[in-house]
């Protein structure tokens, strides 16, 4: 992997990353950019004890640009778009409306391929080790900055997820807090700590998956699995089976054979519904141990934490939509329609060829 680092028209970081080390990145931003300005403000609930970002700047964003606008695609000519050089094969930047920024902490865009038409799951194995690869640093990257306690890569997929781009990409988010859902895994951790005399919680949960019928997929290094008690119709963990706390902890062994299982895995996802159904929407999301202090939490330390990927799809059935209703949104109690060993024996029936 060969990694380039520029600036764009209006100051903000872009890093190219390509396959080949003989690869040139001089190509210059010709837009008319002024500064990025941003208006990003943590504040913290009360009563919940979470924390959430206001950021009204990004209600001007784009949205849903046709494809010859499309500003993740390579500049072209007079087509000028975020992205100067005329090819890449994986390319990350700073957001131009973020969510987070200076103080409050960092948003980075992830483009996975220059072919606007694709997604993850066209990518050759080669390119997707790439896209890990980039993942992995930008994790390193982010984490050393004074204001990142956490650092999460995920994709969103589909225009019922919200996704108002439609080329193929996936964002970081480098908060300056622990996110309330890592937050409730460290507490149920160091209890599940406590209670056995130091036994580890994501140990004992993947050993059971592992023994059960939930199973998707498994490889030397790697197993795929529908959870016990699976918030969505279609919900997958990923797990290496090497338990490590981040992307940076992963060996050869599990990066050389990722790309294998995880390809494998989003193809399945589109074949949930079978076939002439339109591409399964899905949100694909990396969760890593925090970077920062952990006192808070009983004794946990960041080696007690298992990095896994949560893939999930809100279509339920063909045609249809799992909303987040009155005790979902109101009281964060899901229902579930899809019994998780019917989603898994799903996942397994249509196993690509």
């Amino acid at each position: 992997m060969k990694k380039t680092s520029t600036r764009l028209a209006d100051g903000r970081e872009l890093v190219y990353y390509d396959l080949r080390d003989d690869t040139v990145r001089d190509a210059v931003d010709r837009r008319p950019l002024e500064p990025t300005v941003t208006t990003s403000e943590i504040r913290r609930d009360p009563l919940l004890g979470d924390s959430i970002a206001v950021a009204s700047h990004r209600q001007g964003r784009t949205y849903h640009p046709p494809a010859d606008q499309c500003p993740l695609c390579p500049s072209r000519g007079e087509r000028l778009s975020e992205i100067p050089d005329s090819s890449y094969d994986v390319v990350v930047f700073e957001n131009r409306f973020p969510s987070l920024a200076g103080d409050s902490g960092r948003c980075e865009v992830v483009c996975f391929t220059s072919d606007h038409d694709a997604s993850f799951a066209d990518l050759s194995e080669e390119q997707a080790r790439l896209v890990l690869d980039a993942w992995t640093d930008r994790t390193s990257e982010l984490s050393h900055l004074p204001s990142v306690e956490q650092v999460f890569c995920f994709e969103n997929r589909g225009a019922e997820i919200g996704v108002t781009l439609g080329h193929p990409h996936g964002q970081i988010y480098a908060y300056p807090f622990t996110t309330p859902r890592t937050a409730l895994m460290l507490r149920s951790l160091a209890a599940h700590k406590d209670a056995t005399g130091g036994e580890n919680l994501f140990d004992a949960v993947l050993a059971e998956e592992l023994a059960g019928e939930r199973v998707v997929l498994e490889s030397e290094q790697w197993v795929a699995f529908v959870p016990y008690a699976a918030h969505w119709p279609y919900e997958v963990h990923l797990y290496p089976k090497r338990r490590v706390p981040d992307l940076l902890g992963l060996d050869e062994a599990a990066r050389t054979e990722f790309p294998q299982v995880y390809l494998e895995l989003l193809r399945r996802f589109d074949r949930i519904f079978g076939e002439g159904e339109p591409p399964t929407p899905y949100i694909a999301a990396w969760h890593q141990a925090p970077f920062g202090q952990l006192e808070e939490f009983d004794g946990v330390t960041r080696d007690d934490f298992a990095l896994h990927l949560e893939l999930f799809t809100i279509r339920r059935t063909s045609g249809k939509l799992k909303f987040l209703a009155g005790s979902e949104s109101g009281m964060n109690v899901f229902i579930n329609d899809v019994p998780p060993e019917r989603a898994a024996e799903r996942l397994r029936e249509v196993a690509s060829s």
